[in-house]
Formats: structure tokens, sequence, C-alpha cells
């Protein structure tokens, strides 16, 4: 578990626009494929190409760059907030590249409702401990821990890493 602590700050190093003179691009078409690398500029490429597909009523998209497995990295777009949500076997690391939100986490889940194995929603988290968040901030909510993100302004972008417990 050690080394997964180092995650969030490589990311955030290869994020940080230390790339220059690079041009943007976007994940391949197959976005199931399997990749150990996304550079600064197709990272910061697929957060446009994102965003330009996003329908106007749209809410949240969700596009994996890198994966191992079950563990994956991926971008996250929040123009609405979705429900509470628990994710029972994966925690997650998140790391804001822009925009601004609010992370509700801890507490119970009202209302809890398992749509797939892997998620259960709920209609709200009670109790729960609420941060403000900003580009550069890194988030752990450990596996089976109710979170919620809510927007402020436009959007909330982030760079989302799944990680499946251990068996």
């Amino acid at each position: 578990m050690k080394g997964l602590a180092l995650i969030p700050a490589a990311m955030l190093l290869a994020l940080s626009g230390a790339v220059p003179g690079a041009v943007a691009q976007t994940a391949g078409a197959d976005s199931n494929a399997a990749r150990d690398f996304a550079s600064g500029a197709e990272v910061r490429g697929q957060v446009s190409a994102m965003l330009a597909e996003m329908k106007p009523d749209q809410g949240f998209m969700w596009r994996p760059l890198v994966r191992d497995g079950k563990t994956v990295a991926a971008i996250e777009i929040w123009k609405k907030p979705g429900r509470p949500a628990v994710h029972p076997a994966d925690a997650e690391y998140a790391i804001v590249l822009e925009g601004a939100g609010t992370l509700v986490s801890g507490g119970t889940m009202a209302d809890a409702e398992a749509r797939r194995a892997d998620l259960v929603e709920g209609s709200r988290i009670e109790n729960g401990k609420s941060r403000t968040l900003g580009p550069g901030d890194v988030i752990l909510i450990p596996a089976g821990v109710p979170h919620w993100f809510g927007i402020t302004g436009e959007r909330l972008v982030l760079l989302g890493i799944k990680l499946p417990k251990a068996d």
C-alpha cells in the first residue's frame, strides 16, 4: 500500500504542464485497451475532447486513460452533481485538474440501492464530512465509503484512480 501513496504525486507532476511543445492527443479509439502511460499533453487533449463531446444537459463523463486489469486511471468531468455513491470493492484516489466543487464523504448513505456489484447509490449522505475542492487537491476515498461531488461553477475535472481491494 505504501507504493500507492506515490500515485497521486506522480500523476500531479505529470499533469503540471511540464511537457513543453507537446501536441495534444486523445486516447485511442479502444479506450478499454491496456495502456501504461498517458502524457500530460494527452491528458489535456482528452479533457478538451471530452468537453467538446458532452451534450449541454449531460452532467458526467468518464473516460479511461491508463489501466492494468481492474486498476484504472480515468478523466472524470462533472457538470452536475450525481447521486451519492459507494464502491464496495474499490478505493479511489482523485486529483482535481480544474474547476471547483465540494466533496462530502464518510457518514451514512440514506436509501442505499445496489445499481451494480461495484456501485451502490443513495439519496443523501448523513453526517459526512464536507471539503471544498480546487485544482491540485488530492483525495482518497477508501472502498466502502459513501461520497458525493458537488459542482461549483461550470465543472469539476478529476483524474480518478480506481484501486480494487487486494484479494
